[in-house]
């Protein structure tokens, strides 16, 4: 099986490669120091066709794939782990679920502003008490005088609170549903909120540890009331919807992982080229070179894996299993990657406008979000049969 990309493939991974090494690199440091989000690079990534990538022509994208997303989620990530994941967010969790589940008319209404970049969609899924675990959704929405009245709270909503946000598309119970046992339990649905309804208010961004240009906020929603027909897909099918798009996600943030690892291993082998210590570079003594040897290792099994899942994907094959473990072994490499490639630059490692220092602060955020690596392991157990060991 071969995992050459094609001319067109090729092409767009120059292209993204380039625009990351000239556009978004020099300016990395300078808005990771002021925590702002680059909006003048957002626009250029949308002028390239970036945000429209796996979306149909018809509807304002550039009508290639969710394969051609990721490579270009990768190559950002390389050099600015922020700017990737504003891509994928903005277009894997923000846009994706109205495409995959939206009417015609929701289509028509949100996707072209979606594709075009110049209008950022969010996911509501996670709330203080619930996440993984939906039965602790204790958002609310019930229908009065044909209108969902929603109150509740989300947490940690990336791309919520940008200027350019125009939609959040969010889980509420909506609800009680009874299994064939005869129990009951919540009946979740997805509700789009577009962004400035009343009711909605967008609370302080979060001060992280990483991901610092990224924009994330808590939500909260007080009577906030949207039409009936901002039902997204069917009625009590929401977290059942957004779990489809979360394995579809993990497929890109593997891709972002591999590009934070890939971006650690090349400026670890610059340093390792030119720096010189006792008469020669120190990429010469064994254990810097043999440190090196193992990050390009985890580079090359992150990529087959994000490949392997992404392939599986557009193949119309099951891959919630290939998911998990590209988004195990991505952000695990990610994350060795970083600590490896500081402990080789030494000092310089912990300065902040180090490449390789600003990796391995992101690099930890690539281990929680989108499912913990807890919540990777509990989903390749239940995969490989072993349903009763992860409860």
């Amino acid at each position: 099986m071969s995992y050459d990309l094609t001319p067109e493939q090729e092409k767009l991974r120059a292209q993204v490669r380039d625009f990351a090494d000239t556009v978004v690199a020099p300016a990395a440091y300078e808005y990771d120091t002021r925590r702002e989000l680059p909006y003048e690079i957002l626009a250029q990534m949308g002028e390239m066709g970036l945000f429209g990538l796996p979306f149909p022509v018809e509807l304002g994208g550039q009508g290639r794939t969710y394969f051609d997303l990721c490579l270009a989620v990768e190559e950002l990530g390389r050099v600015d782990q922020s700017i990737g994941v504003t891509l994928e967010a903005g277009v894997g969790l923000g846009a994706m679920p109205i495409y995959r589940f939206g009417t015609p008319a929701q289509k028509e209404e949100w996707l072209p502003t979606l594709a075009s970049g110049r209008g950022l969609a969010a996911f509501g899924l996670t709330e203080a008490g619930a996440g993984s675990d939906a039965a602790g959704t204790s958002t609310t929405a019930r229908l009065e005088d044909g209108e969902w009245v929603i109150d509740g709270s989300k947490q940690f909503i990336t791309n919520s609170g940008t200027a350019i946000t125009r939609l959040l598309t969010i889980t509420a119970v909506t609800g009680e549903a009874v299994r064939p046992d005869g129990s009951v339990r919540k009946e979740l649905s997805a509700i789009l909120v577009p962004s400035g309804t009343p009711g909605l208010t967008v609370l302080a961004a979060y001060d992280k540890v990483g991901w610092h240009t990224s924009d994330t906020h808590p939500l909260r929603f007080d009577d906030l009331r949207v039409p009936e027909a901002n039902l997204l897909g069917q009625r009590g099918r929401g977290f059942a919807q957004f779990i489809t798009v979360l394995d579809e996600g993990r497929v890109a943030i593997a891709a972002l992982c591999t590009g934070a690892a890939q971006g650690c291993l090349e400026e670890a082998m610059r340093y390792a080229k030119s720096r010189n210590v006792f008469g020669h570079p120190i990429g010469e003594n064994q254990h810097i070179a043999f440190k090196i040897s193992r990050m390009e290792a985890r580079v090359h099994a992150a990529r087959l894996a994000w490949y392997d899942a992404a392939r599986r994907l557009m193949a119309g094959e099951p891959f919630k299993l290939e998911a998990s473990l590209a988004k195990l072994i991505g952000s695990e490499a990610a994350m060795d990657n970083a600590r490896d490639a500081t402990q080789i630059f030494g000092g310089y490692g912990v300065l902040n406008e180090n490449p390789v220092a600003r990796h391995y602060r992101d690099s930890k955020v690539l281990e929680i979000g989108e499912g913990t690596t807890e919540v990777q392991l509990m989903v390749i157990a239940r995969e490989l049969g072993f349903a009763g060991a992860v409860g």
